[in-house]
């Protein structure tokens, strides 16, 4: 049996460094374990204030900055074809051979999932987190979901509450769906090299202060308990609109000395300020998969965490076909689940605290080490890719008929917008057409010329928007942040972005 085919991966999205969220951690670990097996993995996300053009990250990971500028919650605008000429000279360029799109929210990943397979790339698609159905963003979301999901390849999600809730809103079969549970670096988040004192007993809340993330629950939980409990302290590392409401609460029971407000915590620092605490407090009101609970578990926290979505889920751990008995995300031991009330969860605190005697942080931290690691991840995504290019390329009436099908209402939108997706993909200009593509053909770029006419590219960049690259102190976050060579400082080797 020969060795294992490798893959030229294209991961695309939205949210990526220098921005933090477990999408952005999730795409960069995922990509380093890829590297580390043989595949070659290139991340395409739109720019960064000064951040624009090639840069390389650690094991030789290349990012496309592109020159598109974010306009709401790091998206970028919907353009449906304005990204198609530089996304195909990426694609040729890296000789991509399957590309790999991220969070349904992003309209980076939505326009480059439809322009792959208008060029008969196989696609795969993963959905991070969990959304309504009645309220207007998601109706729209939920459509535009439909619409781009109805020709993807392979989709992954990260617990089976999201992959109930993606199949639901996006009418994919769930035969196509498969669930890859998060990870968590454990050579990063490493307990305390001593164990703290429990004269005082410290609660670790690090998240995003918005609504979604139980904010305002917090305002209701942290008085009671420290009510209820004259030793115990709280840090709240994060930051967001619900941060006033917070500083409020603090100013109003008089607990600026027993409520720490961090603000905003880069994810370098992110341990540091677990191993100050005994416990980690997650109070989400919706979560698909919290990496939040796992690296404080890794830490060696106990953790309180509301019973929401994919939190208490009871799924299987396997690789697609080997199946083993069900177990939690953390087992009982090691979290203390409770409604997301906050009588409940004042409760569940103080359990929690009676249960911190029994803790061993190090036994915690090598029991997360066999239950969760990015390179299982990566095994397990190696599988979908597999499977996903071998599958065949529908006829083009077959891709009509499923966009048809995905939006009944909008059905004739629907085709036409997919008609002149492959109509300005064939007609537009012959550099455009799929046979410059056939692997061996001598190819434009390979001679340093520019593979998009000259005209083509005084359009798409006619705001005299710069590609080069732009240099910038090395590292965002700082080379001491990350142990074990996981450095996310870009090493300055210039390229030029595209010859446009």
């Amino acid at each position: 049996m020969g060795e294992p085919e490798k893959h030229r991966i294209l991961m695309v999205s939205d949210f990526f460094y220098p921005n933090f969220g477990g999408v952005e951690n999730h795409i960069y670990y995922l990509s380093q374990c890829l590297i580390k097996e043989g595949h070659k993995v290139v991340v395409m996300t739109h720019a960064y204030q000064n951040r624009s053009g090639v840069r390389y990250m650690t094991n030789g990971l290349k990012v496309y900055y592109v020159p598109w500028k974010p306009f709401l919650m790091q998206n970028t605008l919907p353009t449906f074809f304005g990204t198609l000429s530089i996304t195909r000279t990426i694609l040729i360029r890296e000789k991509i051979s399957l590309v790999h799109g991220h969070q349904a929210f992003s309209t980076l990943c939505h326009e480059a999932l439809m322009h792959a397979r208008t060029m008969g790339y196989k696609v795969v698609f993963t959905d991070h987190s969990l959304y309504g159905f009645s309220d207007v963003g998601s109706i729209h979301m939920n459509k535009v979901l439909q619409f781009t999901l109805a020709d993807v390849t392979q989709a992954i999600c990260v617990s089976h509450t999201s992959k109930e809730n993606t199949v639901l809103r996006s009418g994919l079969p769930p035969e196509k769906v498969y669930v890859i549970p998060n990870a968590v670096d454990t050579a990063m988040f490493t307990p305390a090299p001593e164990r703290l004192s429990r004269d005082e007993i410290v609660i670790v809340v690090i998240s995003r202060l918005v609504y979604r993330k139980g904010a305002d629950l917090l305002v209701e939980v942290i008085p009671e308990v420290c009510r209820l409990h004259p030793n115990v302290r709280f840090i709240v590392g994060g930051d967001g609109p619900k941060r006033v409401r917070l500083e409020e609460m603090r100013e109003k029971h008089s607990l600026q000395d027993r409520v720490d407000m961090l603000g905003a915590v880069p994810h370098a620092k992110v341990r540091s300020v677990l191993i100050t605490g005994h416990i980690f407090l997650n109070s989400s009101l919706t979560e698909a998969f919290c990496i939040a609970i796992l690296e404080a578990a890794s830490c060696g926290l106990l953790t309180v965490s509301t019973r929401v979505g994919g939190v208490p889920e009871a799924f299987v751990r396997c690789y697609l076909s080997c199946f083993v008995p069900p177990v939690q995300v953390l087992p009982d031991d090691m979290v203390v689940l409770a409604a997301p009330d906050p009588t409940t969860m004042v409760h569940a605190i103080t359990r929690a605290i009676y249960m911190l005697p029994q803790i061993d942080p190090q036994d915690m931290h090598n029991r997360m080490k066999k239950l969760y690691s990015w390179p299982d991840v990566a095994r397990r995504t190696e599988i979908v890719y597999n499977r996903a290019l071998k599958c065949s390329n529908p006829p083009l009436l077959d891709r009509l008929s499923r966009y048809a099908t995905s939006l009944k209402k909008n059905g004739l939108l629907s085709l036409t917008r997919t008609l002149r997706w492959y109509l300005i993909f064939n007609f537009q200009s012959p550099n455009m057409r799929r046979h410059h593509m056939v692997p061996g053909r001598k190819k434009a770029y390979d001679s340093g010329a520019s593979p998009i006419g000259a005209a083509q590219g005084h359009l798409l960049f006619k705001h005299n928007v710069e590609l080069g690259f732009r240099q910038t102190t090395t590292g965002y976050i700082g080379k001491s942040g990350f142990q074990n060579g996981l450095d996310l400082g870009f090493d300055c080797h210039q390229e030029r972005f595209l010859e446009i």
